[in-house]
């Protein structure tokens, strides 16, 4: 959908004449109270669930949404958006700017979490969508779920945030930053206009993967799945329990963090890299109330549910649990699950059967109250 009205934007640039890219799953009902927003993290993007026509792909949050599912499409209308900036489809660097005819790259006004919010609004406002049944997101989309529930707190009926945190700390800031660097420093980069060259600052893109994808995983699953293993090709069997003495691959994570991030250099742009990690060191919806977080909410009318996970040591649980306090302060209606899972951050993905039964057993008493004020 493409929207000719400039969006004025938390840096006080504006954007004009841009597009985002959505897909929707399931039926509208009739009173258009059964919609469901769903914000993306960092590299996803707007195909939530099911199978892609085009590319196969199947939906990032496929095991979350659809027919039957815990949020499930016989009873919701989920709305998936990619965000502004984002390199899967909607308005970002990579697309022509009006004032030049080249693309945008680094020109690409800096974008923030609100700005994304704002964004949606209007989305929802074309599609006729007053008021969501339920906004929800993890790690990074859990920011911009409860970013709805305090810049349009008539709009949102339930706010679902999991694996998230009211903003990053240092270290988070500090990774980000390595990542950042890792990407700026590649020759290929050209000052973000790498376009123009023909080239992508892969190098740069791959080792930014390998430093996130380590803060995702818990060192337990690490240990699970890789150890100490060595790697080997079939030539060197003799040589098995051998080093070879080399810099190149020796160990199975070195192994799996390489095609991690070589795959993820395949696809992903680096401009959208900058903007989003920036967007998520500049969430702090507390600055403005001199770090009070209970005020921040304080506007906020949502029924809450906030999830986090033991081993996530990126958006621990205390994190969650500061939201947590901060709505009680306020008098809100918070349910709160703090799940024993393995997998670290990327726990919000997967199948843990306490996650999921939380979240049906969430989304069930949204559909009741759904279909009582059908």
């Amino acid at each position: 959908m493409r929207f000719a009205e400039p969006l004025a934007l938390a840096s006080g640039a504006s954007i004009a004449d841009y597009e985002l890219v959505y897909e929707t799953y399931g039926t509208l009902n009739e009173a258009r109270s059964n919609a469901v927003l769903v914000c993306h993290a960092l590299n996803a993007g707007h195909h939530v669930a099911g199978i892609h026509a085009a590319s196969k792909e199947v939906g990032w949050w496929d095991n979350m949404v659809g027919p039957g599912k815990p949020v499930d499409t016989d009873r919701f209308f989920v709305i998936g958006v990619n965000n502004l900036g984002s390199c899967f489809g909607s308005t970002g660097p990579m697309h022509p700017n009006p004032a030049t005819g080249k693309p945008y790259g680094p020109d690409f006004p800096v974008v923030t979490v609100e700005d994304w919010v704002h964004a949606q609004a209007r989305l929802a406002d074309a599609l006729g969508i007053e008021r969501f049944a339920a906004v929800m997101g993890g790690s990074l989309g859990g920011m911009q779920a409860l970013a709805w529930s305090m810049l349009y707190p008539d709009r949102i009926a339930h706010c679902v945030a999991i694996a998230t945190a009211p903003k990053l700390s240092a270290q988070n800031i500090a990774f980000n930053e390595v990542a950042r660097r890792a990407i700026v420093t590649d020759p290929d980069f050209h000052g973000g206009r790498f376009y123009e060259h023909g080239v992508v600052p892969a190098r740069g893109l791959q080792v930014a993967r390998m430093i996130g994808h380590i803060t995702y995983l818990s060192d337990d699953v690490m240990a699970e799945k890789f150890g100490r293993a060595l790697r080997r090709h079939v030539s060197d069997t003799a040589l098995r329990s051998e080093y070879r003495f080399t810099f190149d691959v020796e160990f199975e994570i070195e192994s799996y963090l390489r095609y991690q991030g070589e795959k993820f250099s395949s696809y992903f742009d680096a401009n959208t890299y900058l903007l989003i990690t920036r967007a998520l060191d500049y969430f702090d919806p507390a600055l403005a109330y001199g770090g009070d977080l209970a005020r921040a909410f304080a506007g906020a009318t949502a029924d809450f549910l906030l999830v986090s996970f033991t081993t996530d040591w990126r958006f621990a649980p205390e994190r969650s649990r500061e939201i947590v306090e901060a709505l009680l302060a306020n008098g809100r209606r918070v349910t709160y699950a703090e799940v024993d899972a393995p997998h670290g951050h990327d726990a919000f993905l997967l199948e843990d059967p306490q996650y999921v039964a939380v979240m049906r057993a969430w989304f069930d008493r949204i559909a009741t109250h759904v279909e009582v004020a059908r």
